[in-house]
């Protein structure tokens, strides 16, 4: 090869590669947006922004229709609320932790997050005039 094919050679290689690696970034933005915590380090924060949402389940209900909801993954626990009935909602564990939102009465709020590693939690919602209504302890 003469020298101005092989530098276009390379020239287009580098190219292709460079290419390929902003490809290969721009794929994985999205999946590193989302953090992850365990437990204690759960606590305050919002399980939209974490991976804790991924294997979220309703492990409680109150008759008004607070969930609880319990990340295995995370060890962490948060209440959440859809519906047409404007409350104060939020998650407690036996330890004194708590998080608290308020739903408007449209669309769907949740709290922060509280550890739920080695302890026991509860959602719980009051609205005025009916008073407080708790799940069960998970």
């Amino acid at each position: 090869m003469t020298r101005p094919v092989l530098t276009r050679t390379l020239a287009t290689a580098a190219s292709a590669l460079a290419l390929a690696a902003s490809g290969l970034l721009l794929a994985s933005s999205p999946a590193s947006a989302a953090t992850s915590c365990y437990g204690p380090d759960c606590t305050g924060k919002d399980p939209s922004t974490t991976v804790c949402q991924n294997d979220a389940r309703t492990v409680g209900t109150t008759a008004s229709g607070v969930e609880l909801r319990y990340s295995p993954t995370c060890r962490a626990a948060w209440a959440r609320k859809s519906g047409d009935t404007a409350m104060t909602i939020w998650v407690e564990s036996n330890t004194g932790l708590s998080q608290a939102a308020y739903h408007t009465g449209s669309g769907t709020v949740w709290t922060a997050m509280i550890d739920d590693k080695g302890i026991i939690a509860r959602s719980c919602g009051y609205v005025m005039g009916f008073g407080t209504q708790c799940s069960s302890w998970y």
